[in-house]
């Protein structure tokens, strides 16, 4: 296996299962809160405090924003395809770091079977398909722990061994907060503690990496906190940390599917974990490495699905270990199967990366089958654009459109207004005619004589999915 084979059959893998119809369907879920603070930060220049709507977002750090507004502006195109392409570009950043970093200690095949695994999981397929926070912060970690275990295992300098994983750990608390350093020690620890190698923990190399991953948040945060000291900052970040360990929205049967959920994320791999333990390696030094990777992904992924406000895809980050571990395994020369396991199912070596790669054909086939048959009868089914549509309709072109703490409406993304934002009624200016308003602002600018003798009127009520209402409200003179 060359190496421009390899990288042709990760590209064109990686192509095949992620850029088919990215841009089609509309934004859903958080991913709103993805793409207006970019906007906002491009419009206005302040690149320190995201912003959704009128307001500071306290509730996640700004690196998936920042990436959002560089896609925007190096393309020149505000679009969901290009707000979607930086979590695929980072999914393919760790396969290729497969196939080139950890080459040398998985060897060509499991290098490559590694980074087909790590692209072809249900798991990053749908998470590397729309602009959320876990393949930005899964694909840092990714980074982190090949660099971490290739070069441990290649024996390389301490002082690239921890720096530059640490570099990566530093962007991943930039990303999300610190909870992907529970996945990353949990393998560095067991894989240090298997080889007897602990006291590396200790080395002054790692103990700069800690100082490294705490600057390269505090580069952001010391600033932002001094900008925005009148805000309870801690206490909102430290609600989101103790909502997890708590479960302040806890419900007994969603819980309880925390683990097969989480397990159906590495499907179809997970199929095949059976397998793992009875992988025979040729040297010891392997051994205590799949041992310790075994230890090292089912500990935090069997933790964090236990906490009471956790949900499945906070363990994504056992995607990374996981696919190095399968590696290893497909990769064995001998695989002895549990008993109650069809002995004939186990493919001969030379068969595994055929395997492999046929799968990861066959994810091809089909999202280019989703992209051609399905996305456009869920196009149809449209929810987001057409409240945009409607209020743009009654927008003249020359008017810009004043929201009023609008909150998140992922709508806002698609209108083809000149949007404005405003904190509260007394921050419009004399010369608005055209507001956005939640409910509760209803009677308050129903009331208001700013505008005398004009005056607001509603023209437009609208619900969204989620059952959020705003209305539209043209200042305008009541008599007909």
């Amino acid at each position: 296996m060359t190496r421009l084979a390899t990288f042709s059959i990760v590209l064109l893998s990686w192509a095949a299962i992620y850029l088919p119809a990215l841009g089609s369907l509309e934004i859903k879920g958080e991913e709103g809160r993805r793409i207006l603070p970019a906007i906002t930060m491009l419009e206005t220049g302040d690149f320190l405090i995201p912003h959704v709507g009128s307001e500071p977002y306290f509730r996640k750090p700004p690196l998936v924003n920042w990436l959002v507004a560089a896609s925007f502006k190096l393309t020149g195109q505000r679009n969901e395809w290009t707000a979607r392409l930086p979590s695929a570009l980072c999914v393919l950043a760790v396969a290729l770091a497969f196939i080139t970093v950890a080459r040398a200690s998985l060897g060509a095949k499991g290098s490559l079977i590694a980074a087909l695994i790590w692209m072809v999981n249900f798991g990053m397929i749908e998470k590397g398909r729309l602009i959320e926070i876990e393949a930005l912060y899964v694909s840092l970690l990714g980074l982190a722990m090949i660099c971490w275990l290739s070069w441990w295992e290649q024996r390389r300098s301490p002082w690239l061994t921890w720096i530059v994983p640490s570099v990566f750990l530093g962007l991943g608390v930039l990303t999300k907060g610190p909870v992907h350093l529970l996945f990353f020690y949990s393998v560095v620890v067991a894989v240090l503690y298997r080889a007897g190698e602990i006291r590396n923990l200790w080395h002054p190399a790692h103990l700069a990496g800690i100082a490294v991953v705490i600057g390269v948040f505090a580069a952001w945060a010391v600033p932002y906190w001094q900008a925005m000291r009148g805000a309870n900052l801690a206490q909102t970040w430290s609600g989101e940390f103790t909502g997890r360990l708590g479960g302040d929205d806890f419900k007994l049967t969603h819980w309880l599917m925390n683990l097969p959920r989480g397990l159906a994320y590495f499907l179809p791999w997970t199929l095949l974990l059976p397998l793992v333990p009875g992988a025979r390696f040729p040297t010891p030094r392997e051994t205590n490495l799949a041992r310790a990777l075994i230890w090292g992904c089912a500990v935090p992924f069997v933790v964090v699905n236990l906490l009471p406000g956790a949900l499945p895809r906070y363990s994504m980050p056992a995607l990374v270990g996981a696919s190095w571990l399968m590696a290893m395994t497909l990769s064995a020369n001998e695989i002895r199967a549990p008993g109650w396991w069809p002995a004939r199912k186990i493919l001969p070596r030379e068969r595994r990366l055929r395997f492999v790669i046929g799968t990861a054909i066959a994810a091809g086939i089909a999202l280019c089958l989703y992209a051609v048959a399905v996305v456009p009868a869920l196009q149809g089914r449209a929810k987001v654009r057409p409240i945009a549509a409607q209020i743009d309709a009654l927008v003249p072109k020359s008017e810009p459109l004043y929201a009023v703490d609008p909150d998140y409406q992922p709508f806002l993304f698609y209108l083809r207004s000149r949007l404005i934002y405003v904190s509260r009624v007394d921050d419009l200016p004399l010369s608005a005619r055209y507001v956005l308003i939640q409910p509760e602002k209803e009677r308050e600018i129903l009331e208001t004589e700013r505008w005398a003798p004009l005056r607001a009127q509603p023209i437009l009520t609208v619900t969204d999915y989620r059952k959020h209402t705003v209305i539209l409200l043209k200042v305008s003179d009541r008599s007909p």
